[in-house]
């Protein structure tokens, strides 16, 4: 009791566990193993050599992880060819199950847990809580992704390459909410861009109500001419309001009126040929 009361303020952090190969409940021992054994939890790994490859299996022999990687280290700097070759086979093993779980563990796993049972699986230097229901095994989720997810509680552990279904707290399918690929998945600066294009829109709906008697939605080219229409008339206002508050005795010649209204009408018919897409 007193070496698992010193064990338990190193779980915040992490505890110390060195897996063999040999099978799912082997663990070398650590005075970590002592909360597991106190509590009756059983802890379950599925990084296991195949016994198909006799080759993998003499290599790696009884060794936990720990004494592999010094072995393979070993055996690289060794004159022994056979020695070097060992070496070599225990290393790609080690690659070739990188993820920490392989095919002949994960069935040994589903033989080895019992039903309904509460257990902890080691995986990628990370503790997930397993239960075996229906002859299945699934994971508790607690990635900070899916803290939101009120729906999705277990994943299925079913393959090597940690694609799994989720599930409810029944162990009912249930799939992930849609999201819109081009809104969640898109960087900040597309985002933004995707925003405004959103808010241009709005513009022009709003633009489209407003105009009374529309057989129909407005083309890009409508639109862009009312628009500029729009700017048109904003610009003639700003003329007129100088104009009408001229005195009668102004020294503006007709010429010079006649001018400025000839401008005009050439702006007038450059703008109805002017386009703003």
């Amino acid at each position: 009791m007193s070496d698992a009361m010193a064990v338990l303020p190193k779980l915040s952090t992490g505890l110390d566990v060195n897996v063999r190969f040999t099978g799912v409940t082997d663990f070398e021992y650590t005075p970590e193993c002592i909360v597991f054994d106190l509590l009756n939890i059983p802890l379950y790994h599925g990084w296991l050599v195949d016994p198909q490859s006799p080759e993998m299996v003499a290599a790696v022999g009884k060794l936990s992880y720990n004494q592999l990687v010094e072995k393979i280290i070993d055996c690289k700097h060794s004159a022994d060819s056979s020695r070097v070759s060992e070496g070599l086979v225990a290393e790609q093993f080690l690659e070739s199950t990188a993820t920490q779980l392989s095919y002949h563990g994960l069935c040994e796993l589903n033989t080895t847990a019992k039903e309904g049972e509460i257990s902890v699986f080691f995986r990628n230097n990370h503790f997930s809580t397993m239960i075996k229901h229906k002859d299945h095994l699934y994971l508790l989720v607690t990635d900070q992704g899916f803290l939101q997810e009120e729906s999705m509680v277990w994943e299925s552990l079913h393959n090597v390459e940690g694609d799994g279904n989720f599930c409810n707290s029944d162990f009912r399918l249930c799939l992930p909410p849609e999201r819109s690929p081009a809104i969640t998945h898109l960087p900040a600066s597309s985002q933004e861009q995707q925003r405004q294009i959103d808010q241009d829109y709005l513009v022009a709906v709003s633009l489209q109500q407003q105009q009374e008697g529309a057989p129909g939605p407005l083309s890009d080219l409508e639109l862009a001419r009312q628009l500029q229409q729009e700017e048109y008339q904003q610009q003639q206002q700003q003329f007129q309001q100088p104009q009408q508050q001229q005195q009668p005795g102004s020294t503006q010649t007709p010429r010079q009126v006649r001018g400025q209204g000839s401008q005009q009408a050439r702006r007038k018919e450059k703008d109805s040929d002017c386009v703003v897409l």
